[in-house]
């Protein structure tokens, strides 16, 4: 198995980086436009990103700590895969620790997403700090 990680700090409270994480307003802002999210566990988020559609189970919720996803629709590597962003705060910034985990093998398509991650891990930093983001 293999994991996607990307470690970062965002110049925002946890707080901020948990709403844009976990509802369909934050999510569409740096993610997707193409987004219906709920924060509430067990339901299933839809992101559309041209013909490619992404349905994730929202596995876990911490209020301002941490957001996990379950892949159960997608591309056929990233069914089965889990998506997970862990917020620390640090003396007025945020860690946010991404992993997309659970990969079966190391491949072009996990490349190529490994690059697509940081992309967007960089939208949602520029949202949580400029309140503009760039979303598919």
């Amino acid at each position: 198995m293999a994991d996607i990680r990307i470690n970062l700090v965002i110049k925002a409270a946890p707080k901020e980086i948990f709403t844009a994480l976990a509802t369909q307003e934050g999510l569409a802002s740096w993610w997707s436009k193409q987004t219906t999210a709920k924060p509430e566990v067990g339901f299933v988020n839809v992101f559309i990103f041209g013909k490619f559609r992404n349905e994730m189970r929202v596995t876990r919720l911490d209020p301002n700590k941490k957001v996990e996803w379950k892949c159960i629709n997608s591309i056929e590597e990233w069914i089965g895969t889990d998506i997970s962003f862990e917020l620390e705060e640090r003396t007025g910034n945020t860690l946010l620790r991404f992993t997309h985990g659970g990969w079966r093998a190391v491949t072009d398509t996990f490349a190529g997403c490994t690059y697509d991650w940081a992309i967007f891990m960089k939208s949602l930093k520029s949202l949580c700090e400029t309140g503009i983001g760039e979303p598919y």
